[in-house]
């Protein structure tokens, strides 16, 4: 058991992103079961159509975006509740003028992220 305060977590920019940060809260060493991360995408930013071998379940803590989940797009806010099954193509897009904040809860098991180069949303 841990308690830690969120300033204290290293963020790293997302490689394939756009202006796009991630830290991770609780990582597979930590948690028996998930990882427990946070990502933020300044205004203009946001992440390509890829795939992930893990489902994610997420939840909007701020900032308004348009994400892509398979052959859908949803526009999100505040309070919405996102789930993306494992290899499901998806993407970001940070379509405000705030910062896109949301936390990211996926499984501890091998996770490949494959970006798709048909189409790069960000």
């Amino acid at each position: 058991m841990f308690v830690k305060h969120s300033d204290d977590v290293e963020a790293v920019d997302v490689t394939q992103g756009v202006k796009t940060i991630k830290q991770v809260l609780i990582s597979a060493q930590e948690g028996p079961n998930f990882a427990l991360r946070r990502f933020a995408m300044q205004p203009g930013g946001g992440m390509p159509r890829h795939t992930n071998t893990v489902e994610h379940e997420q939840y909007v803590l701020g900032g308004q975006a348009r994400v892509g989940i398979g052959s859908e797009v949803f526009e999100v806010k505040k309070g919405d509740v996102v789930f993306i099954p494992e290899n499901v193509p998806h993407w970001y897009q940070n379509i405000g003028d705030d910062v896109f904040e949301f936390l990211c809860i996926v499984p501890n098991k091998p996770d490949t992220t494959t970006v798709l180069t048909d189409e790069t949303p960000c």
